[in-house]
């Protein structure tokens, strides 16, 4: 299994909301939904319309840990998700394909990949860097690793600081800075 990178650029996640703007809402919505929310793509996946529709609280339990999560959703997340949902069957699947099937890991993979590659983002991408761009965002916003290993349900700082990159960009400036 390859390790991904997150998106530390603001700008090239702009890039790519704008690429996945031009190709549909839903594909525009995984992934402003995978970076602003820091779920895994298979809780992404398994939400359903009636988890979004006029909720102000994401609730589920989390596939890989099997944990209760609950998150407000924030500003930007809201409108697109009203509009989104507006004429969905309530028991629907959140993403489906134009078949009318639950989206797959697969697919959300390639909307990921092709859409960073386009932007030009030449480093290792897959599902997973949305997860991990919401950590270093979070933690560069709030600089607070304790409630950031919470969200990720991590087991200890130094796990949250390795996942995110933020300790290898620490080692990286340390040597930048250091000249004898």
């Amino acid at each position: 299994m390859t390790t991904v990178e997150p998106i530390r650029n603001l700008q090239d996640i702009k890039k790519v909301e704008n690429i996945l703007k031009c190709q549909n809402k839903r594909n525009l919505l995984l992934f402003t939904l995978g970076t602003n929310c820091g779920l895994r793509i298979s809780d992404i996946l398994s939400l359903d319309v009636s988890d979004v529709k006029n909720k102000k609280f994401i609730e589920l339990i989390e596939k890989k840990t099997g944990k209760y999560k609950r998150f407000p959703i924030n500003s930007k997340l809201k409108p697109m998700l009203e509009e989104f949902t507006a004429n969905k069957d309530i028991n629907s699947p959140l993403f489906l394909t134009k078949f009318g099937n639950r989206l797959t890991r697969i697919s959300a993979y390639f909307i990921v990949r092709d859409a960073c590659r386009k932007a030009g983002i030449d480093y290792k991408i897959g599902t997973h860097t949305m997860r991990k761009t919401f950590g270093y965002h979070h933690y560069k916003k709030f600089k607070d690793v304790a409630i950031l290993q919470k969200i990720l349900n991590h087991s200890n700082p130094e796990v949250t600081l390795r996942y995110i990159g933020i300790d290898q960009d620490e080692i990286y400036k340390s040597y930048e800075n250091f000249i004898l």
